[in-house]
């Protein structure tokens, strides 16, 4: 038992000083959009498309922050009113005519799901389709729960101008304010990061590609390479399908594609207790696998041997620490191994947090919450299995 803890504890040592030096800094923090100000070269036509179903609540100030950017080009907002009952539409309205710019905002009724789509990329490819007659250099896709920063749109644009970008896009700051947002949201950007890490994504020699679907920039030309948005239609994790598409694409040229944090542009959308997280991981948890149940056995296998073999053989060595009397001071070694390996994801996963302002004693939870996401993907196998996946917004998405 004690040669097994033993190996255990020096292979996850070894895999997080491997994922802090060989997995491009993915840890960091460093990829952030407003690092620095970039100006404006050039001034190119602009039209966001919102997919919105029953988002009356936050488009008060969601919608009011993309109709006040203060981006100085030609720029319209289409809002799909994806069958909404709570009277999305009007009140979108209504927050155009309070800011006096009821030409800026245009709203479209949703027509009824066709078989093979998914309902947000359905909306969205129905708001492309109208923009298009405005003929947009870029389309910003974003969602109806973000709340950008009056500067987001124009620096989106510079940052795509000037370093000849066919997409931008930004992971938002996700809501952090009740105890379970806290204790589990920094975590899923933090895994998000380790799983795609920026500088890979950034880098258009490697074939990494992820984006956040809340702020998406997109070149008109590029989506039109690709097949439009047609060419993911059946995709829910749409926005990193979104990016994988554009960067491999060979016919056209190599995609280059930036993504990275926003400390200034974030999401409303509240996840107030742990029921709300779980059902946000599990919709797509399985999804990000492909359906595989090896690659659900080998994640869960993983998960336990970097996240719960460490403070497993540090408390397990500390509780039977009796080297000194008996001699055998195998206890104490793996002890120190895995508070080792413990320390070492305490630091990684230290930026994060404190990117999003959380209390720093919550870096030593990562063993504990790491566990609850596992569980978290584990339901999400489960609701496939069972024919109950990818619930959205009163939709069922099996895959």
């Amino acid at each position: 038992m004690a040669a097994v803890v033993l190996v255990l504890t020096v292979f996850s040592l070894v895999i997080w000083i491997g994922l802090l030096i060989l997995r491009g800094q993915f840890w960091r923090c460093d990829q952030q959009l407003e690092v620095a100000e970039i100006p404006l070269r050039s001034l190119p036509r602009i039209c966001a498309v919102i997919p919105a179903r029953n988002e009356a609540d936050l488009l008060p100030i969601t919608l009011r922050s993309l109709l006040v950017q203060d981006y100085p080009g030609d720029f319209n907002v289409f809002l799909v009113d994806d069958r909404s009952n709570d009277g999305t539409a009007d009140f979108a309205q209504g927050v155009a005519y309070a800011l006096n710019k009821p030409n800026q905002l245009h709203i479209i009724s949703g027509k009824s799901l066709p078989a093979g789509w998914s309902g947000k990329l359905w909306a969205v490819e129905q708001g492309i389709q109208l923009a298009t007659e405005f003929a947009p250099d870029y389309f910003l896709l974003t969602d109806a729960d973000i709340e950008h920063d009056i500067s987001s749109l124009r620096r989106l644009v510079a940052k795509a101008e000037q370093e000849d970008l066919d997409m931008v896009s930004v992971m938002v700051r996700l809501r952090c304010q009740s105890f379970w947002e806290q204790l589990l949201i920094p975590a899923f950007v933090f895994f998000f990061q380790k799983l795609y890490p920026f500088r890979w994504v950034n880098n258009p020699k490697n074939p990494t590609a992820a984006a956040a679907g809340g702020s998406i920039l997109i070149r008109t030309a590029a989506l039109e390479k690709i097949g439009g948005i047609g060419a993911i239609k059946q995709a829910l994790i749409d926005d990193c399908a979104l990016a994988k598409a554009v960067k491999s694409n060979q016919e056209w040229r190599q995609g280059r594609i930036w993504l990275g944090l926003s400390g200034l542009t974030r999401s409303l959308r509240p996840y107030p207790d742990l029921d709300t997280v779980w059902q946000m991981v599990a919709r797509t948890a399985y999804t990000q696998l492909n359906y595989s149940p090896l690659l659900l056995v080998g994640t869960v296998l993983a998960m336990t041997l970097i996240y719960l073999i460490p403070p497993f053989a540090t408390i397990l060595g500390l509780l039977t620490l009796n080297w000194a009397m008996s001699g055998d001071k195998t206890p104490g070694v793996y002890a120190l191994l895995g508070l080792s390996a413990w320390l070492l994801m305490t630091l990684a996963y230290y930026p994060t947090i404190r990117f999003y302002k959380c209390p720093p004693w919550l870096t030593f939870c990562l063993p504990a919450i790491a566990f609850l996401y596992t569980l978290m993907t584990v339901d999400s196998a489960i609701r496939h299995w069972q024919g109950r996946g990818g619930s959205w917004k009163g939709r069922v998405y099996p895959g």
